[in-house]
């Protein structure tokens, strides 16, 4: 498939690395001669100076061949006069477009994404995906990674296991005797920096971090299985009011049980986020100060969200909110490689916009039915939701007869609207949803399985 990707900023760079990974004919286009520069050392694509928006930029990048735009640039006209330039002069049947202004997004004016008007197939907002992050691990505030599939019916979750974790040095295959009926599958194991996808002689050790995908009515008792009950979340604070401290905030407000303050430094921006906001009540101030965390209720947090357009000063808000008192402190952070340097710093949870934006456009770019996809890591593997199509590989087959390659998982499985934890003689069948984990080298390989095969016609 023939994809060009308008920006190579961190988006960009990570959509362009890893679909150029799995055979796809990739061309980037920015204006900084610097990063085309970079991509083209660093990457198998081909990379064009030249304003994604301009028509000879896109002639250049042989638009007129092309499969689907991506236009991920940091601006949202550019973004939207992209896919209308791919659109007319170059026919390009797919367009994906990031949009992060509210104006853009508002409901009222859905019909001005269509092809008569402005041709945009799928927008994406950092904002909501950020704040569906935000909410998800609300749900399950002792992970340090967590995602739905099935629509709600399935959660994996990403565990930390230290020392005292009731599970370690257990076969996983005994794990499975031991918690009979269990809906819940280890799919993945980081241990040091390698991520694999484990055997069931494989056992859990201590510092591992875990992929479990569970039932989500056995989430509760996956959690106390693996040492990491959960506990109820009623009072959150948020510190930055920007876009995506409000979008969170209006999120939570849909929770009446819970109890949401806000900070903003900014005045204006603090009274633009009242005047949003319904129930979260929101402060004026500097949101490391003692004081105004002693006002807000910081100490008392069940959460606290450090959500700030700066990555440095979430980092040190939420290092302060725990100092603090709260019990948990999740922190926006977008530049990957302080991730890890937050997780040492003892930060419980960190949301990667990259991460959540480009998951989003994975799922409109798999082949075959995919109705969800997860990126796991630094794009190391992929959770992948679809549905069984009649005359692919996988239909009318036995999980045990499966023909996954080694770094892939069969998660979970639906059939009828129930979910099943999958068994060696389960036989798959059109329509079934199934969820699927994925190394990266290897997702190639379950697209084929997903799709019709061509000796089916």
């Amino acid at each position: 498939m023939r994809i060009i990707i308008c920006g190579a900023g961190q988006v960009g760079w990570q959509i362009a690395r890893q679909l150029s990974g799995e055979g796809n004919d990739i061309v980037l286009i920015d204006r900084d001669e610097r990063l085309i520069q970079q991509a083209n050392e660093a990457l198998d694509v081909q990379g064009v100076v030249g304003h994604a928006s301009h028509p000879d930029a896109m002639e250049r990048a042989g638009a007129r061949d092309c499969d689907l735009l991506i236009a991920a640039t940091a601006s949202d006209e550019v973004n939207i006069v992209a896919c209308e330039v791919a659109h007319a002069l170059f026919d390009v049947p797919r367009k994906i477009a990031r949009l992060r202004a509210p104006a853009y997004l508002d409901p009222r004016y859905a019909d001005l994404y269509r092809a008569n008007h402005l041709p945009i197939d799928v927008l994406i907002s950092p904002e909501h995906e950020i704040a569906l992050a935000a909410l998800s691990r609300l749900d399950a505030p002792t992970t340090f990674d967590t995602e739905t599939f099935m629509d709600g019916r399935v959660r994996m979750l990403g565990l930390a296991l230290p020392a005292d974790c009731p599970v370690l040095h257990t076969p996983l295959r005994q794990l499975d005797q031991t918690f009979f009926g269990l809906r819940a599958v280890v799919v993945g194991i980081r241990r040091g920096t390698r991520l694999f996808a484990p055997e069931p002689g494989d056992q859990l050790m201590p510092g591992d971090q875990a992929y479990v995908v569970a039932a989500t009515p056995d989430v509760d008792r996956t959690l106390d299985i693996f040492g990491r009950p959960t506990h109820g979340v009623r009072r959150v604070v948020i510190i930055g009011g920007g876009n995506v401290g409000v979008a969170v905030a209006l999120a939570l407000e849909e929770r009446a049980e819970l109890n949401v303050k806000l900070i903003e430094r900014d005045r204006a921006r603090a009274e633009t986020a009242a005047d949003l906001l319904g129930r979260t009540i929101v402060l004026n101030g500097d949101g490391m100060g003692a004081d105004l965390m002693a006002e807000a209720g910081v100490p008392q947090a069940d959460v606290v969200l450090t959500l700030t357009q700066d990555d440095r000063t979430n980092i040190l808000a939420a290092l302060r909110a725990r100092l603090a008192g709260a019990r948990m402190v999740i922190a926006l952070i977008n530049d990957p490689s302080l991730i890890p340097l937050a997780a040492s710093l003892g930060i419980d949870t960190q949301i990667s916009p990259r991460a959540a934006t480009v998951s989003t456009i994975l799922r409109h770019v798999r082949r075959g039915r995919v109705r969800d996809v997860y990126s796991l890591g630094d794009a190391e593997a992929e959770l992948i939701e679809a549905q069984v199509l009649a005359g692919s590989a996988l239909a009318g087959t036995t999980v045990r007869d499966m023909k996954l390659p080694r770094g892939a998982l069969l998660a979970a499985v639906e059939k009828s609207g129930q979910v099943l934890k999958p068994r060696p003689d389960m036989r798959l069948d059109q329509g079934d949803l199934v969820l699927i984990f994925a190394l990266a080298g290897d997702i190639q390989e379950v697209e084929r399985l997903l799709q019709v095969s061509a000796d089916w016609f």
